[in-house]
C-alpha cells in the first residue's frame, strides 16, 4: 500500500513550494529512485523542468516534461495529464489539487502544502481521502 507524507511548508510563497519539490525529487533520485511530478497545468510543467535544472548551481537531476510523442529516458519525469506514467516508478511528488488517480501504484507519495489558503484546504481535503480508506499517513512540519 502507499505510504502517503505530507510536508508542511510554513510560507505562502509558491516558488518556496517549487523549491522543496525540487529538493525532494534530488534526494529520491539520489536514493536510486523513479520520480513523477504530477502538476497542475502545462505551465507549471514548465516551471518545474526550469526549476530543476535551476534549483542550485551544483545540482544535476535529470529529467523531463513527458510528452505523448517523446521517448521516455530521464529517471524523473513532469507531468500535469491525469493520466500514469508509461514506465514503472516508485515516488510520486503531487502538486496538483487533487489526488492523481493513479497514486495508488506507487510505493510513496509526497504531498506538498503551503500556507496559501486554497492549498491547505485541497490538502485537507486529499489527507481526508487518503485517510478514508487506510493509506499510511505521516505529516512533516518544514520550517523554509
Amino acid at each position: 500500500m502507499t505510504k502517503v507524507s505530507f510536508y508542511i511548508l510554513g510560507s505562502t510563497d509558491p516558488l518556496d513550494r517549487q523549491q522543496f519539490a525540487c529538493r525532494l525529487a534530488e534526494k529520491a533520485y539520489l536514493q536510486g529512485h523513479q520520480v513523477f511530478i504530477h502538476t497542475e497545468d502545462q505551465d507549471q510543467s514548465e516551471a518545474m523542468d526550469k526549476a530543476l535544472w535551476a534549483f542550485r548551481p551544483d545540482s544535476f537531476v535529470p529529467h523531463q516534461v513527458l510528452a505523448t510523442d517523446n521517448k521516455i529516458e530521464a529517471p524523473v519525469l513532469i507531468s500535469h495529464e491525469n493520466i500514469a506514467p508509461p514506465k514503472l516508478m516508485d515516488v510520486l511528488i503531487n502538486l496538483n489539487p487533487v489526488q492523481p488517480l493513479f497514486f495508488s501504484q506507487f510505493e510513496r507519495l509526497a504531498e506538498i502544502i503551503n500556507g496559501d489558503e486554497a492549498i491547505k484546504k485541497q490538502g485537507r481535503v486529499r489527507y481526508q481521502f487518503y485517510k478514508d480508506r487506510g493509506y499510511h499517513l505521516d505529516t512533516h512540519q518544514i520550517n523554509n
